[in-house]
């Protein structure tokens, strides 16, 4: 049976007329396609082509099979294309979501990876709260989302991303900006902007405060890290918020410091385990991972270390 290389050589040479023409079209070397050429007559028992002052030329009893040869090629040229697309993503759209702490920075980073591998890849992007993000994925309306904290459920599977750390931000004005790191019960003494403790990532944010045993107040609530963190800058508290959120510096006016406690947390990748996820959805959370493994200043071992 004929090889593809063989059915590309020998049309190469009939499309030329010569061993020369064929290697040149093909980019190798003329030795390489005249040894394939005779291996691939002596295999098939038959000359293919005769020599005529100096070009190649169908011999009468192959020619009827070069219309074959040359429709099998267009299939595999047709093939080819289609592979193609796949890999640059072309007419392919990937939908994914994150909870809005990833989103911020985390997620165009990981976005700006993803196209550089699949240029032409159309991309669909959700922020949701961790509450929405079930519904998000049931109903299909996406592959993946990106949650600071998991679930049991059935049908969902959450695969580790990086673990992170909680931060306390002041003002950059305020007299604490002056600190490097602050402990839970000089944060709880001051007044607090967070997320609503009842909220998933709220609860977060304010384990350090139940796991020892501190009451707080907090006096401005906010849906999202990004506005808590700009309430912070204009001086109206303090707060304790995740480092993914603050990656980047991008929020002027305020200072992280680090909590003298444990402030650990785990981050997942949400999806369907009753559905196959598809390769760019698999690449995303991939990049998504190593650019979170990078922001917590962990190894990059760390990562795949994290996928178990």
């Amino acid at each position: 049976m004929l090889t593809l290389r063989q059915i590309e050589v020998i049309r190469a040479i009939l499309v030329t007329g010569t061993i020369a023409g064929a290697a040149k079209l093909l980019n190798v070397s003329s030795p390489g396609i005249s040894r394939l050429m005779k291996y691939t007559e002596d295999m098939l028992g038959v000359r293919l082509f005769n020599r005529r002052h100096g070009r190649y030329v169908p011999t009468p009893e192959a020619s009827s099979i070069f219309d074959l040869l040359d429709s099998v090629y267009r299939k595999v040229e047709d093939l080819q294309f289609a592979i193609g697309r796949l890999e640059r993503g072309e007419g392919r759209e990937l939908s994914v979501a994150s909870v809005p702490s990833i989103a911020n920075v985390m997620v165009p980073r990981a976005l700006e990876r993803l196209r550089g591998q699949f240029p032409e890849l159309a991309i669909d992007i959700n922020i949701l709260k961790i509450e929405e993000a079930i519904d998000y994925l049931l109903l299909g309306r996406g592959e993946v989302v990106a949650v600071s904290s998991r679930l049991d459920h059935a049908t969902i599977d959450f695969a580790p991303l990086a673990a992170g750390r909680l931060v306390c931000i002041v003002p950059a004005e305020s007299e604490l900006a002056q600190r490097m790191s602050i402990a839970p019960r000089e944060i709880a003494a001051h007044p607090l902007i967070g997320i609503d403790p009842n909220d998933p990532y709220g609860r977060v944010m304010t384990e350090i405060f139940r796991r020892e045993g501190l009451s707080y107040r907090m006096d401005i609530r906010a849906r999202f890290g990004t506005m808590v963190a700009s309430l912070v800058a204009a001086g109206l508290g303090i707060a304790i918020i995740d480092e993914f959120t603050m990656a980047g510096g991008r929020t002027p006016g305020v200072k992280c410091l680090e909590i003298d406690a444990e402030s650990g947390f785990q981050t997942y990748a949400a999806y369907r385990n009753d559905v196959a996820l598809s390769v760019y959805a698999e690449a995303f959370i991939e990049f998504l991972r190593t650019e979170m493994t990078l922001a917590a200043g962990l190894p990059l071992d760390a990562a795949m270390t994290s996928k178990k």
